[in-house]
């Protein structure tokens, strides 16, 4: 996923693209544990757009951006 997708989405919508890439790395963990992978970048990708979302948030925290539907898009 993209920053910039994911810079247009609320906080709400953050938190819930996290908590589905968690669970979704979460059963792909599970699956290559049991048997190798048919395509092993997924989790790379989904580690990646994990790391993503949560410096967003960080950010959104720490005052360096502003999350869209919270007052302004840059602070």
């Amino acid at each position: 996923m993209k920053i910039s997708e994911l810079r247009a989405m609320t906080k709400d919508e953050l938190l819930h693209q996290k908590e589905q890439i968690t669970q979704e790395w979460f059963n792909l963990r599970m699956q290559a544990a049991i048997k190798p992978l048919d395509n092993p970048r997924q989790m790379r990708r989904l580690r990646k757009d994990l790391a993503r979302v949560n410096t967003i948030l960080r950010e959104n925290e720490l005052g360096i951006i502003k999350i869209i539907g919270e007052e302004e898009v840059e602070g």
